[in-house]
């Protein structure tokens, strides 16, 4: 399944005490890049959480971040201990006694030393970060869904702007061979103007103007490009990373109708040929957002 480049994903998930909010979101870019945000207490898990992010995307720039809440229960933010926080009060009193201070104990004095006896709840352990994998997992897969569902909707108008291209690659080619035969007539007629007596140069004139002609014959590049039309279907119609290979095929086409512009002997040719090259620009930006 082709998929856009362009996509999002969230999910919220209760575990424990804390409330878990993942977020991924997608944007065009060459290569993949992946760029992280997650709380301190994963830091250890990031490298595992960018390769699960390269294990299932392919291209595009990755933003992915991990919001984790704790729920508003004191017990669930903090646990603290009894008899470390009486040796902080032993521990301010004896401070006093050598300081020689006669201010009283108050709320800031014992909060300057609450590390000794409140400790972040600390429930980090592997099963805990199993759990947000399995969710890091479901918001990829739902990004992954947006992007395919895009992706669906940029390979409908990619095959009918294509469709339209093959059709004035048909146009040209029967052009073609009324145009090429009608220069060489033109051509022949003038030098029967030129020339009075044509005749004695009978042969030498047709080898001439057919060689002319021949200047102006573009079979070969309409050839390649309703080869390159195939290609660009075949591709199309295969699951897995088509955005570069089609970006090179397209510059193949492009190339090919500039080739045929630039022999053109025809106002139609030449029309038909400029709007294969609006269709393959249009085609261009589209693929610019396929991975």
């Amino acid at each position: 399944m082709i998929r856009s480049m362009t996509g999002y994903g969230k999910v919220t998930k209760e575990i424990s005490n804390f409330l878990i909010e993942i977020e991924i979101k997608s944007l065009n870019n060459r290569f993949l890049e992946v760029i992280t945000k997650v709380p301190k207490e994963f830091s250890a898990q990031e490298y595992e959480i960018r390769n699960l992010i390269k294990n299932n995307i392919q291209r595009g720039k990755i933003s992915f971040a991990i919001n984790l809440l704790q729920n508003n229960s004191i017990d669930s933010v903090t646990r603290y201990d009894i008899n470390s926080f009486s040796k902080v009060i032993d521990l301010i009193k004896k401070i006093k006694e050598v300081a020689n201070l006669d201010e009283k104990i108050n709320l800031n004095h014992i909060l300057q030393l609450q590390s000794m006896f409140l400790n972040e709840n600390e429930n980090y352990d592997v099963e805990f970060f199993h759990q947000i994998e399995e969710e890091i997992l479901k918001a990829i897969q739902l990004m992954n869904e947006m992007r395919e569902k895009e992706g669906s909707e940029l390979v409908k108008d990619l095959l009918n702007r294509i469709k339209i291209i093959e059709n004035k690659v048909n146009e040209i080619e029967n052009q073609l061979k009324f145009e090429v035969n009608n220069y060489f007539n033109r051509l022949k007629e003038r030098a029967n103007q030129l020339i009075s007596d044509f005749s004695q140069f009978d042969d030498r004139l047709n080898l001439e103007l057919a060689l002319l002609s021949e200047k102006y014959d573009t079979s070969e590049e309409i050839v390649r490009l309703k080869s390159h039309i195939k290609q660009f279907r075949d591709i199309i119609a295969k699951e897995e990373e088509v955005g570069k290979r089609l970006n090179f095929l397209l510059q193949e086409m492009n190339r090919e109708v500039n080739t045929i512009n630039s022999k053109s002997i025809s106002t139609e040719i030449s029309y038909n040929g400029l709007v294969i090259k609006e269709e393959l620009e249009k085609i261009r930006e589209q693929v610019q957002n396929i991975e």
